[in-house]
């Protein structure tokens, strides 16, 4: 079992992780782009890093941060939303050459189940990705160029929307108006079961594959959201009556459950 791991990127997933790869007897060294945010790794006991990746260059030490390790975490999202337009693509080029002159024996990308994009009826990762989002379209680029990398291993973790402290997809969606994807099932995932599916990954050596990650509960959106807005005790989205629209996807963790005995986390707020 490899013992030294690195978290690129310690924010909402990664700080948490790393701290449960501590308790577990990990050395874990991390990464944030924000200078304030080191002396909180500092103080969690992580060897901690300052690492900012853009389109055209690595900044800080990230030579330095892999020849400690033996499996790098990569656990940093696209961000395409609004005006931003940089290519996801163009910084993970960047880290995947500086892996291929480091030691790092296995690598775990942190991807989203938005790579299937569209496709309908029930998703696995036998089901061949049809991406619709520029976000979905970069992260399936992603895992390609790190899959066919020969120089270490890959495996690749499809997570759904994730659900935890600080995170509710409810009150984001409270009050909203005439959405139009009531009858789409949710395909979500606790933040714990993100960590212990991570850490299950780790200690099994499952290296060279692919696993979606999402809660086996998947009630059409209007149902759920609604219900969970009233215990909330928050305005509930409203849907608009669509019969035509597609049902969308039920995505199924599949290869996962086939390996490990895994009890999920309820994502019942």
């Amino acid at each position: 079992m490899n013992k030294k791991i690195g978290v690129l990127g310690c924010g909402w997933l990664g700080l948490p992780l790393a701290k449960t790869l501590l308790e577990k007897g990990y050395k874990v060294y991390g990464t944030t782009s924000t200078q304030t945010k080191l002396a909180t790794l500092k103080a969690e006991g992580i060897e901690s890093y300052s690492i900012l990746l853009s389109e055209t260059r690595i900044e800080g030490d990230i030579q330095d941060f892999l020849s400690n390790i033996d499996v790098l975490i990569v656990n940093i999202p696209p961000r395409l939303r609004g005006s931003n337009n940089e290519s996801f693509v163009a910084k993970m080029k960047l880290l995947q050459n500086a892996l291929t002159n480091a030691s790092v024996e296995n690598v775990l990308f942190i991807s989203s189940t938005a790579v299937y994009g569209d496709v309908s009826g029930e998703v696995t990762e036998e089901t061949i990705p049809r991406p619709s989002t520029a976000s979905g379209t970069q992260l399936l680029q992603v895992e390609n160029l790190l899959r066919d990398n020969p120089s270490f291993r890959t495996t690749v973790i499809r997570f759904g929307g994730l659900v935890g402290p600080q995170r509710n997809p409810t009150t984001m969606l409270s009050g909203k108006e005439s959405l139009s994807n009531g009858n789409d099932p949710i395909n979500l995932i606790h933040l714990n079961d993100c960590i212990q599916m991570i850490c299950t990954i780790l200690e099994k050596g499952y290296w060279n594959q692919l696993f979606n990650g999402v809660y086996p509960y998947h009630p059409q959106k209007k149902d759920f959201y609604t219900e969970q807005a009233l215990k909330l005790g928050i305005p509930a989205p409203t849907y608009l009556d669509n019969p035509k629209r597609q049902a969308g996807k039920i995505v199924l963790s599949q290869n996962f459950l086939n390996k490990s005995h895994f009890f999920y986390t309820p994502i019942d707020t």
